[in-house]
């Protein structure tokens, strides 16, 4: 296995920054994870892609835009209809997506080449991201283990809620290390560690 390297570079500096005592506001970190695939269902076969994802990976997905559910290394949500992003920790799980969704079903892409994997976590991660995306992030709003696709200045972003205050953001690569700084600079309002 050779390791990817972090597209963040100079812009990851490990450590608390503004925190003048006690805990940081929230704890930004980059997951690496595995794998990193999404799946399209032709019209109609929403349904046969969500089994041939359960029985992939073992994520029982709801039905519909939005949904999701996440464990300590796996996930899977849905961010438009008929579309799902799959993340584990496992390599090569495209393949395995590629045979249980045929052509006639729908298309797998994998993305792991091309997507940075990023978590904000604390009891202040929901006010972060409200800073940069225009979505309710409260929980009654977005509920756990859901997904939404928005973008922050043409930063095209798909996240998941993994926690009651942990939220997982997947970017493109080539805007990682601006994005990152831009995170950063809205965290440090209420003080952040870099894990």
């Amino acid at each position: 296995m050779v390791e990817q390297l972090s597209p963040l570079g100079s812009a990851w500096k490990p450590g608390r920054h503004n925190v003048a005592g006690g805990a940081p506001g929230v704890t930004l970190s980059e997951t690496k994870p595995g794998s990193i695939v999404q799946v399209a269902a032709w019209p109609g076969e929403e349904k046969a892609v969500i089994d041939a994802i359960r029985s992939v990976t073992g994520l029982k997905l709801p039905d519909g835009a939005g949904g999701g559910i996440a464990t300590e290394h796996k996930a899977a949500f849905g961010f438009a209809p008929g579309k799902f992003l799959v993340v584990t920790q496992i390599e090569g799980i495209e393949a395995e997506l590629v045979k249980a969704i045929p052509i006639a079903l729908g298309t797998v892409t994998g993305l792991s080449h091309g997507r940075t994997a990023l978590r904000v976590a604390g009891p202040r991660a929901e006010w972060v991201l409200a800073k940069l995306y225009p979505i309710d992030f409260a929980l009654p709003a977005f509920p756990l283990h859901a997904g939404r696709s928005t973008t922050h200045h043409d930063v095209f972003t798909q996240i998941q809620r993994t926690g009651a205050d942990s939220f997982d953001l997947y970017i493109f690569r080539s805007f990682a290390r601006s994005f990152w700084t831009t995170l950063c600079h809205a965290a440090a309002e209420v003080g952040y560690e870099v894990r």
